[in-house]
C-alpha cells in the first residue's frame, strides 16, 4: 500500500476492498481448537533466535485461501521467551518484497535496537540485534514498524508474542505450563469477504482505522481452548489495528487481573470486565475449577467514528459489524489440573520503584490532532501531534538520560491509544483527577480520551537512533500521528 497523503484522504471514500461484505464463515461446529504458537525459549537455543518475515497463504475458513504475511510461517509468528539478565541475539531476515522492521513493543532497550523505521530491513537483507534483557517479567509483543507500512503489514500477519520471565515471577507459583494453563491470547479483528481476508482502504479507514467483521484469536475464528479445571493464566494482547475490546465472560464470572504492559501488579484485582485498546496487554487468572464451559466475549466496539455533513464527526455507539456481544473464544475445562499449576492466588505479586514526582525536571504537552472540520479550506495535515506530521529526519523532543518528566497528553475527536517507545510510565492524573483503579501499574500504552499526565523516567539511551511516540491506531501512526525523541 502506498503512503496516503492528505490529498488522498480528501479524495478517497469508503472501502476499496470489502464493500458490501457478507458473513459467510465457518459454523461453530467447524471451529477448531485454539492454535498455540510455537515457543522459542532463548535459553534453549543458546541465546540465539531466528525470525524470517515472509509472505504466504493462510486458510482461515474452509476452502478459502488468503494472502498473508508471517514470521517463520504464513501468518503471525512464534512466541519468544527471554530471561531477565540475559543477552539475546535475534537474526531477522526479510523475505518480503518490501521493506520491513521488527519492533519489540514494550522491551526496554536502547534506541538503535528498538526496531523502529530507523532499523529498516530491505528485501533480502538481515538485521541482527543483541538485546539486553534487564526488565521484570512481562507480556510483550513484536510486530512490524515499517515506515508508512506498519498498518498494512501488521494487518497481514507480522506480529507475535514476547514473554520476559525472571526468578521473582517463577517463585510466585503462577500457572506456567505454556499452552496448557499459561495461554497466549493474541486478539485481532479482520475483514473477510466470502471467507477471504481483504484489506480495507479509503478515507474512513485512514481516519477510523481498519476494523473487521471477524475476531481472530491466534489466527483462528471462534476457537475452543481445552483448559485444566484449575486457575489458568491468560496473556491477553490486543493486536488489532484499531479496535478496542471490552472483555468479559458470558456467565459473568469474576477473574483476577495480575499484570499490565510493563509487568505484574503489586496485588491482584478482582474484575468482571477489562478493556484493552490497540497495543495494550493484560494478564489475568481465571478459575475453571467448576468444570463448566464458558465463552470469553467482547462488547460492541464503541471507539469508532462516523462522518456527518461537512467533515463533522461524532463517536458512534456500536459498529455495524459488531451489533452485539461477540464470542472471542470458548473455554472447555476438560483437562485434569496441571501439576505445574496453582489453585491458590498469590497475595503479593511484584514490587517496584515508582519515580518520585518531586524529582521531575521537565513537563511536556502533546496533543493528538485530528483536523477534520474545515479540511477543504485548510492546508493543515489531518493527523498530527502538536500540528506536526511525522518526519523521520526531525527530532521533536530532546530528553536527558535518567531524567524524570511529566508528559501531559490529550487527544481530539476520539479516544487514542498512545504508545511511547523505550519507557514504562505511570499514570499520574486523568482529567486532573487521581487515576482510577484500572490505570494502575507500569504502562507503555494508555488510552487518551480525556487528558492524562504520565510520569516517566528515561533510562534507555537513544542517541544513535531516536525513540518514537504515537497513536497506536496503526493507520493514524502511518498517516503522521507520530513523533520522535532523543535520550542523551
Amino acid at each position: 500500500m502506498t503512503f496516503l497523503s492528505r490529498r488522498t484522504l480528501l479524495a478517497g471514500g469508503g472501502l476499496l476492498l470489502g464493500a458490501a461484505c457478507t458473513r459467510r464463515f465457518a459454523t461453530p461446529d467447524q471451529a477448531g481448537t485454539l492454535p498455540i504458537p510455537r515457543l522459542l525459549d532463548a535459553r534453549d537455543h543458546g541465546q540465539r533466535i531466528g525470525l524470517r518475515a515472509q509472505e504466504g497463504e493462510t486458510t482461515f475458513f474452509p476452502g478459502r485461501r488468503s494472502a498473508t504475511m508471517g514470521y517463520n510461517g504464513s501468518y503471525l509468528g512464534p512466541t519468544l521467551r527471554v530471561h531477565r539478565g540475559d543477552d539475546v541475539t535475534v537474526t531477522v531476515s526479510n523475505n518480503l518484497s518490501a521493506d520491513t522492521t521488527v519492533h519489540w513493543h514494550g522491551l526496554l532497550v536502547p534506541g538503535e535496537l528498538d526496531g523502529s523505521p530507523h532499523q529498516t530491513i530491505s528485501p533480502g537483507e538481515t538485521w541482527r540485534p543483541t538485546l539486553p534483557i534487564r526488565q521484570p517479567a512481562a507480556t510483550l509483543f513484536y510486530h512490524s514498524h515499517a515506515h508508512g507500512r506498519t498498518a498494512e503489514q501488521v494487518y497481514a500477519g507480522l506480529a507475535g508474542l514476547l514473554f520476559v520471565t525472571d526468578e521473582e515471577e517463577q517463585g510466585l507459583g503462577l500457572p506456567s505450563d505454556y499452552g496448557v494453563d499459561d495461554l497466549p491470547i493474541l486478539i485481532q479483528d479482520r475483514q473477510f469477504v466470502d471467507g477471504r481476508l481483504v484489506l480495507p482502504a479509503g478515507m474512513m479507514v485512514a481516519l477510523d482505522g481498519r476494523r473487521g467483521n471477524v475476531i481472530l484469536v491466534n489466527g483462528a475464528y471462534n476457537p475452543r481452548a481445552d483448559v485444566p479445571r484449575s486457575l489458568v493464566r491468560l496473556r491477553l494482547v490486543n493486536g488489532s489495528n484499531a479496535r478496542t475490546y471490552d472483555l468479559s465472560f458470558s456467565d459473568g464470572r469474576a477473574f483476577y487481573w495480575i499484570g499490565t504492559e510493563g509487568g505484574l501488579l503489586e496485588k491482584s484485582v478482582e474484575l468482571q470486565s477489562l478493556t484493552l485498546a490497540s497495543g495494550q496487554r493484560a494478564e489475568i487468572l481465571v478459575d475453571f475449577s467448576d468444570g463448566k464451559p464458558v465463552s470469553f466475549v467482547s462488547a460492541p466496539d464503541q471507539s469508532t467514528l462516523r462522518m456527518h455533513g461537512m467533515g463533522m464527526m461524532h463517536r458512534h455507539e456500536a459498529s455495524e459489524n459488531n451489533a452485539g456481544d461477540e464470542t472471542v473464544l470458548t473455554f472447555s475445562p476438560r483437562l485434569a489440573s496441571s501439576k505445574r499449576g496453582s489453585t491458590t492466588l498469590p497475595l503479593l505479586l511484584a514490587s517496584r520503584a515508582v519515580p518520585d514526582p518531586a524529582t521531575v525536571v521537565a513537563r511536556r504537552r502533546l496533543v493528538l490532532n485530528m483536523r477534520l472540520g474545515g479540511m477543504m479550506d485548510s492546508d493543515e495535515e489531518p493527523l498530527t501531534i502538536n500540528h506536526r506530521r511525522f518526519d523521520i529526519d526531525r527530532i521533536d523532543e530532546e530528553v536527558e538520560l535518567g531524567a524524570v518528566e511529566i508528559w501531559k497528553v490529550s487527544g481530539q475527536k476520539m479516544a487514542h491509544p498512545f504508545h511511547i517507545h523505550g519507557v514504562h510510565f505511570d499514570v499520574l492524573r486523568r482529567d486532573g483527577e487521581e487515576p482510577d483503579l484500572l490505570d494502575q501499574g507500569p504502562r507503555d500504552t494508555i488510552v487518551v480520551d480525556e487528558p492524562v499526565e504520565l510520569l516517566i523516567r528515561f533510562d534507555q539511551p537513544a542517541s544513535k537512533a531516536p525513540f518514537l511516540f504515537h497513536c497506536h491506531i496503526l493507520e493514524h501512526e502511518d498517516e503522521g500521528m507520530m513523533g520522535q525523541f532523543s535520550v542523551t
